[in-house]
């Protein structure tokens, strides 16, 4: 089993404790998600001392208009456990958000992903016209793949991103009572595109408590149950897609 987006820096988890709680839920991988270099940084760290666990590059659409340092990109992308550029992308759910400076800092480090040779992890929030503009306009630019991070915008909009080469990974929201559209996604999503995720310490499918990819069993029933198939073949299929997406991973 495998968590493909997930976050550990500055979120307060206990380790060894937490890394041992994973193990033992079965989930042998783990790709940790940069919002900021800093936090990149952090997650390679973090990587270098802990099988299983890799990480990605990237800086998040909430930090656009910031400084941002290609050479440190640069250095981190280059590490041996870096599997994607990530997580970016294009973020319109507040108010006063400068959308220009999200499409200029998102198209900077899908150039980059591009020239790195890495697939892309994308957050899209309240923006999919935009999001899909881009992925049509670049799509040269995602020959090495691209993944749509816990992917909310419905079973009427998924063929668009299939056609453009699309990942789909779904997370703790399935397990709601009322995510019908989450639940009508998966069953649209084809097995040989769908990946599983936890995005921690965020969106527990346990209301009120804080996520772990310990979680990543729950998700994979609940993805099973919807699709009517065995737990086990979605953790077949989830693994197998994972390893083509993302080439670096050892799993």
């Amino acid at each position: 089993m495998i968590d493909v987006h997930a976050h550990f820096a500055e979120e307060g988890y206990e380790f060894p404790a937490e890394w041992e709680k994973i193990k033992a839920a079965g989930v042998n991988a783990v790709i940790l998600a940069a919002d900021t270099l800093e936090h990149a940084n952090r997650h390679a760290e973090f990587a270098k001392t802990h099988n299983g666990c890799y990480f990605t590059v990237g800086v998040h659409p909430e930090f656009a208009g910031k400084p941002f340092s290609e050479e440190t990109f640069r250095a981190l992308a280059a590490e041996q456990k870096c599997v994607a550029v990530g997580e970016i992308g294009l973020d319109y759910h507040y108010d006063g958000i400068d959308k220009a400076k999200q499409r200029e800092l998102f198209l900077r480090q899908i150039l980059l992903a591009d020239e790195l040779c890495l697939p892309v992890q994308i957050h899209s929030r309240d923006a999919c016209a935009d999001t899909l503009a881009i992925l049509r306009e670049y799509r040269s630019a995602f020959s090495r793949g691209f993944l749509m991070h816990c992917y909310s915008y419905g079973a009427e909009n998924l063929s668009a991103f299939l056609e453009l080469g699309a990942y789909c990974s779904f997370g703790g929201v399935v397990c709601f009572k009322n995510a019908k559209r989450v639940a009508e996604s998966v069953g649209a999503c084809p097995l040989e595109r769908l990946l599983t995720e936890t995005d921690s310490p965020y969106l527990s499918p346990f209301r009120g408590e804080k996520n772990t990819p310990a979680n990543i069993p729950v998700i994979a029933e609940k993805v099973a149950s919807i699709k009517g198939i065995s737990p086990e073949e979605v953790c077949r299929a989830v693994d197998a897609n994972a390893a083509r997406l993302f080439p670096k991973l050892k799993i």
